[in-house]
């Protein structure tokens, strides 16, 4: 494949997923009414991984070397970072959390420099910096209020950490092996690691999804945004690079208040759409520099 095809290919399944992502939020929100959010992640890792078996319906024999990175990937990108976002949501406000957690990028470009070969260049901290105003305008979405938690923003803080880990791995990783399979071994540590945090909250049901609305959005949550988007993240590393890549990351927040004002019918500011503009140009400053397409890459070595 040529180069611009490759990074064209990359870009795209990046602004795909960011898409995805971004209105996950909303199907979320419909499905805490009735679950806990350890329950609705154990659900959506449940189906991500049951969707990618029958996809790749291949048994892995792994060292344990390996293994035991899935389950750092499975930790950092699956289990613990949900958790983390979802308890801060109990401590501080969403704004604060979302603000946070979109800092994941400048992160990742910093762990990315010392451990991948991706150096930090000067338009990634410009463009974080203008995308990240953008961001701050966004989640304000007019209403400039933001309260300082300790608590709640350190949380926040660590989910954007987990990400940045669970992204320099994931690109040492899928860089050898397929992409589906990757992500299939990465849902069963995440789902794993997320069934002893799902237990508290009293008896399990599936009555609730009786209702054609949340059914659908556990679907979406499982099918899509876990099952497909991180197999198309994981391939988009390969095409671009961990740092052009979570440089998408930023328009997160936008695409959650317009999927939000067509479904909730929650309002959209000015300031919203000023930030919009300058996430935009955040991420195309970012960028602003040779990327890497790196290597052919090999197939997982598996038995069958």
């Amino acid at each position: 494949m040529k180069a611009t095809k490759q990074t064209s290919l990359g870009y795209f399944f990046a602004l795909f997923t960011v898409v995805v992502w971004g209105t996950t939020f909303v199907a979320s929100k419909q499905l805490l009414a009735v679950y806990t959010p350890a329950r609705i992640m154990l659900m959506r890792f449940v189906l991500a991984y049951l969707a990618l078996w029958i996809i790749r319906p291949r048994p892995l024999k792994l060292p344990w070397k390996t293994e035991l990175r899935f389950l750092v990937l499975g930790v950092s990108g699956c289990s613990l970072y949900f958790l983390t976002e979802n308890t801060a949501l109990l401590y501080t406000t969403a704004a604060n959390v979302s603000i946070i957690v979109s800092a994941a990028p400048i992160f990742t470009a910093i762990l990315a420099h010392f451990m991948i070969d991706e150096k930090f260049h000067r338009n990634t901290l410009f463009g974080f910096l203008v995308a990240f105003a953008g961001v701050v305008l966004v989640v304000c979405n007019g209403a400039f209020v933001l309260h300082l938690s300790p608590m709640g923003d350190l949380l926040a803080l660590l989910a954007a950490c987990c990400w940045a880990v669970y992204s320099v791995l994931l690109r040492r990783t899928a860089a050898d092996l397929d992409p589906i399979l990757v992500t299939r071994r990465t849902m069963l540590w995440g789902m794993i690691t997320a069934i002893p945090m799902s237990i508290p909250g009293g008896a399990f049901t599936l009555s609730p999804l009786s209702s054609p609305l949340l059914a659908f959005d556990l679907l979406f949550l499982g099918l899509i945004g876990s099952a497909l988007c991180y197999v198309l993240w994981a391939k988009a590393f390969t095409l671009l690079g961990v740092v052009p890549t979570n440089n998408c990351i930023y328009l997160i927040p936008f695409v959650t208040i317009v999927a939000a004002h067509f479904t909730l019918k929650e309002p959209i500011s000015a300031a919203a759409i000023l930030g919009a503009g300058l996430i935009t140009a955040g991420v195309v400053l970012a960028q602003r520099r040779k990327i890497d397409d790196g290597a052919p890459k090999a197939e997982l070595s598996e038995e069958t």
